[in-house]
């Protein structure tokens, strides 16, 4: 229906005449603001001859513009197009406020920029500015491109020298195809990114960083991937190479204490003592934490701690936290010798990674190899050439004291933006992403993408 007054379009060079609401072919409302053009005059001199140009005709444009609540808006308008009767000069009225490739406003633009910077997802900017997908996919990749690349093509190079580098590979396709991320440990931005997971990688961003920029870095964090173990050794001997708590445990956790639980069954049940075989059921959870956490899961259990709460609608039950987690570990313990050496072993290598002190961290994780030595099981014995294999990484971590707690950070938020957009078959678009969402600037720094004119 037709309104008696008008919405103001916060349009420079725009004058609005008439509001009207109707609906659109996807349900949701929309206001249709019609009105005038400004016309200003050295529009109307001809660029060639100087002369004055004659208004020859006029044709409609309608722009998409910023929303009002939840219902769209289009200012609508007449554009002159001039000529020239001296020389057949032919020109266009201006439109101040009309973004460049787009038929939307400026505002609208600098809108659906900004609600991409805060992180929304292509679906989501879509359903607020009624924008298709497409569309919004070439503001936000103009947006990334300017803002990481030298000319659409090229990466801009680190905005600041990093001391301290994770790197870590990721799942990039179905199929084994991988990528390379490289961090920046301080800041937890991402320097570069890459397709494979080889040496080669690491070369590339070595080349394109500059042999001066490498020099500023002092240590770099990776899992047990000699690849890039050796590819920095290699090209920059001056970096140390770190290994972190999380990727020994997690080895000590799947390849060792999961492994002899396992043997530990079959050897009970081929002895005959199937209760002993039962025990150790369900029990990897208990034997892989700490003590400290299984105090912790006690205390809670007692205090009648709330797991998951009673939903009344679908009938789930409430589950409180149980006791007994330190009583059966230690129950474990005293049945078997080799998991009590794993458990000497987890104590050990606990307070080797809380040390600052290289010569101290050595001995721990000398220790722990005699340890895994003297046990003569397999198990143990893979364990030990894990450590001698990585010692000088592994002792490096008292000297720097950094995990790679920033790159399995950086690798949770790839699968969820992964997940949000249902995949990215754009690789370049993706990364770039990837590289705007490891800065997350716009909340430090609001002013750098602005909602609105």
């Amino acid at each position: 229906m037709a309104y008696t007054i008008t919405i103001p379009s916060t349009l420079e060079g725009f004058t609005n005449t008439s509001t009207k609401q109707v609906p659109t072919t996807t349900g949701r409302e929309m206001f249709l603001i019609s009105g005038n053009l400004a016309t200003h005059e050295e529009e109307r001199v001809c660029p060639s001859c100087g002369k004055r140009m004659h208004v020859n005709d006029g044709f409609p444009v309608t722009l998409r513009h910023v929303s009002i609540g939840d219902t769209l808006t289009t200012v609508s308008f007449s554009k002159e197009r001039y000529r020239c009767p001296h020389c057949g000069q032919t020109s266009y009225q201006g439109v101040p406020f009309q973004a460049q490739g787009h038929r939307i406003t400026v505002q609208l633009l600098r809108y659906t920029e900004g609600l991409l910077a805060w992180g929304f997802t292509n679906k989501a900017v879509s359903r607020i500015t009624g924008l298709g997908q497409n569309t919004v996919k070439d503001i936000d990749l103009k947006r990334l491109k300017d803002k990481y690349t030298t000319d659409g093509v090229h990466l801009r190079k680190p905005e600041k020298q990093a001391k301290f580098l994770g790197i870590d590979e990721f799942k990039l396709h179905d199929g084994h195809k991988y990528a390379v991320v490289i961090v920046d440990m301080d800041t937890g931005n991402i320097v570069w990114l890459a397709h494979g997971k080889k040496k080669a990688t690491v070369y590339d961003f070595i080349d394109f960083v500059g042999k001066e920029w490498m020099e500023g870095v002092e240590a770099v964090a990776c899992d047990m991937n000699s690849d890039f173990q050796d590819a920095f050794e290699e090209r920059c001997p001056h970096i140390k190479v770190v290994f972190d708590h999380f990727h020994i445990v997690k080895n000590l956790n799947d390849k060792v204490i999961a492994e002899v639980r396992k043997d530990e069954q079959r050897r009970l049940l081929a002895e005959g003592d199937t209760k002993g075989a039962e025990s150790l059921k369900r029990t990897k959870y208990i034997l892989t934490s700490k003590r400290s956490t299984l105090e912790r899961k006690d205390i809670e259990g007692m205090r009648g701690k709330v797991i998951r709460k009673e939903g009344k609608i679908f009938s789930r039950p409430e589950i409180r936290a149980k006791t007994g987690h330190v009583e059966k570990y230690d129950e474990l313990l005293g049945q078997n010798k080799l998991l009590f050496t794993l458990d000497i072993i987890k104590e050990k290598l606990d307070d080797a990674y809380r040390t600052t002190d290289k010569a101290s961290m050595e001995t721990s994780v000398y220790e722990i190899m005699s340890l895994c030595r003297a046990s003569g099981n397999p198990h143990f014995m893979w364990f030990y050439r894990l450590l001698d294999g990585h010692f000088e990484g592994i002792v490096a971590h008292a000297t720097y004291g950094k995990s790679t707690g920033k790159i399995e950070g950086i690798n949770n938020k790839i699968k969820t933006i992964r997940r949000q957009g249902y995949g990215y078959p754009d690789d370049d678009y993706f990364f770039l992403k990837l590289f705007d969402a490891s800065r997350k600037d716009y909340v430090r720094n609001p002013s750098s993408h602005k909602i609105c004119d």
